[in-house]
């Protein structure tokens, strides 16, 4: 992943450094467990915690000569441990079994990070959504004004997505944090079960329970398909961002710094580039996907086409999810909210979206739908052509108020009801945050349409 969009604490995980040294840890762990085993001489153990080490450069510099990787990690071990100590180094061991189980202790690195930043969010989705449990804006269906909702139920519904995601995130984590020292095809030909299960226990992952040369990719190709998934949530979210910014719109903005600059050629320009990169780079999230997938099926017991791939796809994944999880926080901290100007939009269409409301009150009062539905929708056309109050002319209109009085009319045309059932939605989505949201409700008041 480029520099632009790599956080510090996430690119240290994925250098060739941390990742020799997870190598190295892992053999380390085979080691001890191998001595306790009695296979190794304990003395011969001591010898390699003490001394095996390794540069970087040197491994590289060994790997022009092998073109093997794990072969030249071994062979500098070798040389800083000496050939006697070191001949118990990778012992029954194939590359695989280094590999998968040191790149399973990267993943667990990595995602306690991302883990975090999705409780972020989550936090900052539950403040805005109890700050705007009752704060009205214009409900939109393909883009077209339909039934006043709160804003706080906006947020709600992102923080109940982003709850599942965190399920299905911690689920792939569970299946994603297994390794393997079973060997070269994986039936333990040459090493212990045993050796494996402290090997695990010592590094605080799973065994592969049936493993070929490999840990199954299965596991892997789940665990990019949920983060494809976060980062389509968090597009979600910027998306509806980047509409409720719209110029015509101006209900919500993402945040603009003091010295910032929108456009090189228009100074008047507030551009919401933030939600738009976020939405760009779940694109490229969900790319990782299809490899993954493919990476599932390998020849036989193991080939390694899914090497080359795994070595771009999952620290690119990981690193995207890291930033694009703490930049979409970064954005609803400092998220400008509108709230007069999601009243003048709710009054938009002069009183149009209560329409519904008035229709079930005619069908109650015994007017066959379909009647009753063009009876309003005549009464909307001739207003807006007018330039009219909706329930002005609905006042006026003697069929109407053959069935319908005067008060509930006014009732009809209410904003409160919209909001009536607010904190039924919130204890589904907050139940702990129940008790408190019913305090509160007394003294907050709804601005009612004019």
């Amino acid at each position: 992943m480029i520099a632009r969009y790599t956080l510090p604490q996430m690119a240290r995980i994925w250098t060739d450094e941390n990742r020799f040294k997870k190598w190295l840890r892992v053999e380390i762990a085979v080691c001890e467990a191998l001595a306790e085993a009695e296979v190794i001489p304990e003395e011969a153990l001591d010898e390699i915690k003490k001394k095996a080490t390794f540069k970087l450069s040197d491994i590289r510099k060994a790997e022009e000569k092998t073109r093997h990787e794990v072969v030249a990690f071994l062979n500098v071990l070798q040389e800083k441990v000496g050939e006697d100590a070191s001949r118990w180094i990778h012992y029954g061991l194939t590359s695989s079994d280094i590999m998968d189980t040191a790149l399973a202790l990267q993943i667990r690195d990595a995602t306690k990070i991302v883990s975090e930043d999705i409780d972020a969010i989550m936090n900052s989705l539950k403040s805005l959504a109890v700050k705007h449990r009752y704060t009205p804006i214009m409900g939109r269906t393909h883009g077209i004004h339909a039934e006043p909702t709160t804003l706080g139920l906006k947020f709600a519904s992102w923080y109940d997505e982003m709850s599942r995601n965190k399920e299905r995130f911690e689920l792939a984590v569970s299946q994603i944090l297994v390794g393997k020292i079973s060997g070269a095809v994986g039936n333990f030909a040459n090493i212990d079960p045993e050796v494996e299960e402290k090997v695990m226990k010592k590094l605080k992952l799973s065994p592969e329970p049936c493993a070929s040369q490999v840990v199954h990719r299965d596991r892997h190709a789940f665990f990019i398909s949920v983060l494809g998934l976060l980062a389509t949530s968090v597009e979600k979210f910027a998306t509806e961002i980047r509409h409720l910014q719209r110029t015509e719109v101006g209900e919500l903005e993402e945040p603009f710094t003091a010295t910032q600059q929108g456009s090189s050629a228009m100074p008047h320009k507030r551009n919401p580039i933030q939600c738009e990169q976020l939405c760009g780079l779940a694109r490229l999230m969900r790319s990782y996907i299809i490899p993954a997938m493919e990476n599932v099926v390998l020849w036989h017991e193991r080939d390694i086409s899914h090497s080359s791939v795994e070595r771009v796809i999952i620290p690119d994944a990981l690193i995207l999810a890291n930033y694009i999880l703490e930049k979409m926080n970064t954005i609803l901290l400092g998220l400008v909210v509108h709230t007069d100007k999601m009243m003048e939009n709710i009054e938009l269409t002069k009183g149009h979206i209560f329409s519904q409301r008035l229709l079930l009150r005619l069908i109650k009062a015994g007017v066959p739908r379909q009647r009753a539905h063009l009876m309003i929708q005549g009464k909307i056309m001739s207003s807006w052509r007018k330039g009219k109050d909706f329930k002005d002319e609905v006042i006026k209109d003697g069929e109407i108020r053959r069935y319908i009085s005067l008060e509930e009319i006014e009732a009809l045309f209410d904003i409160d009801v919209y909001v009536r059932y607010v904190d039924i939605i919130f204890k589904r989505v907050f139940p702990k945050e129940t008790a408190k949201v019913k305090k509160k409700k007394a003294s907050k008041k709804v601005k009612k349409r004019k």
